[in-house]
């Protein structure tokens, strides 16, 4: 009797989790190596279907909880300031709110007549999706089983030109995100991804790259190392990069 109660009670639980699932559709973040869940959305630009009309450019996904909020709006001047950077980078960005698509544009309005931090009024060119009906956050797992709240509504998905996901940031709605370090990490992706090296703590464009140990046969044979590399322990070793990236030249 006690093994049927126990069983009753499972499937029970079972059933709750696949309504609730139903419910709030996707509760799961995807992971670094996955491909980026696929959707269809208004935005400021039009509709975009995303990732595909981004083609085989890096992305950008940055999301926000409701527009005017003061931190969210830091958020996006900083990152209208720095669109071009991304434009030469072959980066394109899309930004998710999840108020409605009217209210995208008046907070575009609004944020395009400031003078943020002395500099110039600037455009944002970069196109905002509507996520009022919370289809996108929910497909990449921001709102969580059974919540309400959209307060979660705070990542960055940084996506490869392949599509699949290669960083994710999470913010809470007090502290701004640093876009300078998304800009960043999209640099050391693509150097890394380029001439298969890694970047070490605090790496800036231009600066000396991390290589496997050991790096070549030669090293391995006679653990001389090559022309142009060097180590700072066996277990640490570095060479110039190969490429200059685009903010570097």
């Amino acid at each position: 009797m006690k093994k049927i109660c126990l069983i009753l009670i499972v499937l029970f639980s079972l059933a709750q989790y696949q309504g609730w699932s139903q419910e709030t559709g996707n509760t799961r973040i995807p992971v670094i190596g996955e491909k980026a869940p696929s959707f269809v959305a208004s935005t400021t630009n039009g509709t975009i279907s995303f990732p595909a009309d981004f083609g085989k450019s890096w992305k950008i996904l940055l999301s926000h909880p409701q527009d005017f909020t003061p931190v969210c709006s830091s958020e996006l001047l900083e990152l209208a300031y720095l669109q071009d950077d991304f434009r030469k980078m072959n980066v394109k960005v899309l930004v998710v709110s999840t108020d409605s698509l009217k209210t995208h544009y008046d907070w575009i309005k609004a944020m395009e007549q400031l003078s943020y931090k002395g500099r110039s009024p600037v455009k944002v060119n970069f196109p905002l999706a509507a996520d009022n009906k919370y289809q996108i956050s929910k497909e990449y797992g921001m709102i969580h089983l059974g919540s309400k709240s959209t307060k979660d509504v705070r990542a960055c998905f940084i996506i490869d030109p392949d599509n699949v996901v290669q960083v994710i940031l999470y913010y809470p709605m007090n502290v701004g995100r640093n876009i300078n370090e998304i800009k960043r990490t999209v640099l050391a992706l693509q150097t890394t991804a380029a001439e298969k090296v890694y970047t070490p703590a605090n790496w800036q464009s231009g600066n000396d790259v991390m290589v496997s140990v050991p790096p070549v046969a030669d090293y391995q044979k006679n653990g001389e190392l090559p022309a142009g590399y060097y180590k700072v322990a066996w277990f640490m070793l570095f060479k110039k990069p190969e490429t200059a990236s685009v903010m570097s030249r």
